[in-house]
């Protein structure tokens, strides 16, 4: 099986040609595309979450709980949250997934289940997505197409690490096919990863149409401002209509 740095140097390379390819070629902002990159880097080590050694959950888990309540500081002041809300929640999600979710993968994951899937890289897609609340669409969905990029990188390294060259030809190892997979060897497990992605789905693309209203209706705005022209008066000055003053009469004697 590849270890660590083989993992994370897949990644990392995917993760940096990731963000100057969308820098160099599509405008993304070099900020954007940095996190892009290094999100890339360092979702290569999500799948091994299920490992069962507690070192790479413990640290995993901790970088999560951090970067997690960063990426939704847009989000929060959509909600319009005061900035002792915005430290309440962090700190709330902060214990959600460093303590909440560490329990539950140490109770109910197995390795090689279905953290090593396809469903787990849209899952784990679909919430940078809906944390990452940019008002620009296109850098939503890169920011998530990262996550699943750094993700898919350690299955497929996975599944290219269990051929292996033998005396009479490449031989297979029975790992083959548990890593980049669609479905796990036990139902339920299954059912509740394809729930979370047609649920998360459903909210991903509900909040998607709002935004990209919303992005619309501001570029609209801004366009308008740019072309307003100034009220202009319908007379120039010196034509405007003088007060008439009275009359007056001379008598001659």
């Amino acid at each position: 099986m590849p270890g660590f740095q083989a993992h994370i140097t897949a990644s990392s390379i995917l993760g940096v040609g990731y963000g100057a390819a969308a820098w160099y070629l599509g405008g993304m902002p070099p900020a954007t595309a940095a996190l892009g990159a290094g999100l890339c880097t360092v979702s290569g080590m999500l799948p091994d979450l299920d490992s069962g050694d507690a070192i790479p959950l413990r640290e995993s888990t901790a970088f999560a709980a951090a970067i997690v309540p960063m990426l939704m500081i847009q989000r929060f002041q959509q909600w319009g949250l005061p900035l002792e809300g915005m430290i309440l929640a962090s700190a709330a999600i902060y214990a959600a997934v460093r303590f909440g979710l560490t329990w539950l993968i140490e109770n109910f994951a197995k390795h090689r289940g279905m953290l090593h899937s396809v469903p787990a890289a849209a899952i784990a897609g679909q919430v940078t997505f809906l944390a990452f609340a940019s008002a620009e669409p296109l850098h939503r969905y890169f920011i998530a197409g990262a996550v699943v990029i750094g993700f898919i990188s350690h299955l497929v390294l996975d599944e290219i690490w269990a051929v292996r060259q033998g005396l009479f030809g490449p031989k297979v190892k029975k790992s083959f096919g548990t890593a980049l997979k669609f479905a796990g060897p036990e139902l339920w497990p299954t059912l509740v990863a394809y729930g979370l992605v047609l649920l998360l789905g459903a909210v991903a693309a509900g909040d998607a149409h709002w935004g990209e209203r919303m992005a619309s209706i501001r570029q609209h705005m801004d366009h308008a401002a740019r072309y307003q022209q100034p009220y202009q008066q319908p007379y120039p000055q010196q034509y405007q209509q003088q007060p008439q003053q009275p009359q007056q009469y001379q008598f001659r004697r």
